[in-house]
């Protein structure tokens, strides 16, 4: 809890300070002056004054955004001496850049950590596909066990986490897509992937379950590595270094199978023969926990195998560049999650993808827990991606946010005069409104995860 803590706040806290900035620093470019800089609405638990305009920095107590407020005569009374350096006197091409500034301030700080990762690599699992099961879109598609991926649609793969992300793009579109493959014999082959059949329901579950496309795991042996505490395997008595003879009278002679056999008996009671350091055990009884993944009902019964390093270091792979090949690899990358994002967006406007799909502070928080704990490299790569969907949303065309405010200057340019001060009152209004539907139903979102696990 306390990491996850720690992990929201530093996220949360750079990606406003970064936006909020983005506006300050265009702003003191232009020649308008600021009043405060604040991260965090409401009460000030913290206030300085600095700098020449005597510029108030603020933290707030509600850490859930922030605000450069400039002089403008729309909201205050103002000096006769500042008139020239208030907001609204500006021409509207500077009050675009100054708007602007917020949201390209996050793409920024996202190019510039996917630049620092790409060059000092970035470790993942090579794109080595399981076999998929029977009658799947990957089978009818010709895919077999130990075809390494090597391009989606044209683009290179070198990971797996690569591949995913190209092949989810394409199915969002719900079209066919052509992958290169290196098969198991070393002959390189192309697989064409049918998704146009994907369902919205499909795309918001276990995408690639459905699809048919796994990466291919380790062998293991069916030793238990680590148990859940507080889970039924605990409970049973189960220790890590515990081997599973058979199930059911069933012999386990891998992992995967110890896994499959748990799996498909939710709730049903299984005769587990141990062997604990040479010596057997008395049969074991373990009923393995009903959970819904996928859309499916599993069981569980919370272990893990033991890991043998060795085999786990020759599925991975390190992808670095060098500075000036991992600047376009940033860029890239950017862009397609940018564009990705609003594709998802426009689709659930049109009610092709579920608003489930939106996320409220919670699952942000938790996310950012997640990926602290697993390392540096995927919690600065989920810093990246917040960024960009924070980037994202403030360019939307609502009132309240960048977006709305450049919507009114690109029709101030087409009209060739400000639109009125009623008509942006009750856009502020409608905006608001839209805001609040939308935090609704991503703070509904939250607790629904919460509660469902």
């Amino acid at each position: 809890m306390l990491t996850t803590i720690v992990a929201f706040i530093v996220a949360l806290g750079t990606l406003i300070v970064v936006h909020e900035l983005g506006h300050y620093v265009v702003a003191r470019w232009c020649g308008v002056k600021v009043l405060r800089f604040s991260v965090g609405f409401g009460r000030p638990l913290v206030r300085r004054v600095y700098g020449a305009d005597r510029t108030e920095w603020v933290i707030g107590a509600i850490p859930l955004g922030g605000y450069v407020k400039m002089v403008d005569e729309r909201e205050d009374d103002v000096d006769p001496a500042d008139l020239p350096r208030a907001f609204n006197r500006q021409s509207v091409w500077k009050r675009i850049a100054i708007v602007a500034a917020g949201p390209i301030a996050n793409f920024l700080l996202a190019i510039v950590l996917y630049w620092g990762l790409f060059v000092h690599g970035i470790p993942g699992l090579k794109p080595v596909i399981a076999q998929p099961p029977p009658g799947s879109i990957a089978a009818a598609a010709g895919f077999q066990a130990g075809d390494t991926v090597r391009a989606v649609a044209g683009e290179a793969v070198l990971q797996w986490q690569d591949a995913r992300w190209l092949i989810l793009r394409h199915g969002v579109d719900r079209a066919a897509v052509s992958i290169e493959v290196i098969d198991a014999r070393g002959q390189p082959a192309v697989r064409q992937l049918d998704l146009s059949g994907i369902t919205a329901a499909q795309i918001e579950e276990n995408f690639l379950a459905y699809v048919g496309l796994a990466v291919a795991q380790p062998k293991f042996e069916p030793v238990v590595g680590r148990i859940v505490g507080g889970s039924i395997a605990e409970r049973a008595g189960l220790l890590p270094g515990d081997r599973v003879l058979s199930i059911d009278g069933r012999p386990i002679d891998d992992w995967d199978g110890l896994v499959k056999t748990i799996r498909s008996n939710p709730g049903k009671s299984l005769e587990v023969e141990i062997d604990r350091d040479g010596r057997a055990l008395p049969t074991v009884r373990l009923v393995p926990e009903a959970s819904e993944d996928g859309g499916q009902v599993i069981g569980k019964v919370g272990i893990g195998p033991k890991v043998d390093p060795a085999q786990v270091e020759r599925m991975m792979v390190d992808v670095r560049h060098g500075p000036i090949d991992s600047l376009g690899e940033a860029v890239a990358r950017t862009w397609s999650t940018s564009v990705l994002s609003l594709q998802m967006l426009g689709k659930m406007l049109l009610g092709e993808v579920s608003l489930k799909n939106l996320s409220g502070p919670i699952t942000i928080a938790d996310y950012a827990g997640q990926s602290a704990q697993v390392g540096w490299i995927a919690y600065l790569t989920f810093i990246a991606l917040i960024s960009i969907s924070l980037g994202v949303l403030n360019l939307l065309p609502i009132p309240m946010l960048d977006g709305g405010h450049l919507m009114y200057y690109a029709v101030e340019i087409v009209a060739r005069r400000p639109v009125s001060e009623r008509a942006m009152a009750i856009g502020q209004q409608v905006g608001m409104g839209m805001l609040f539907v939308l935090m609704a139903f991503a703070i509904f979102n939250d607790i629904h995860r919460l509660i469902g696990g």
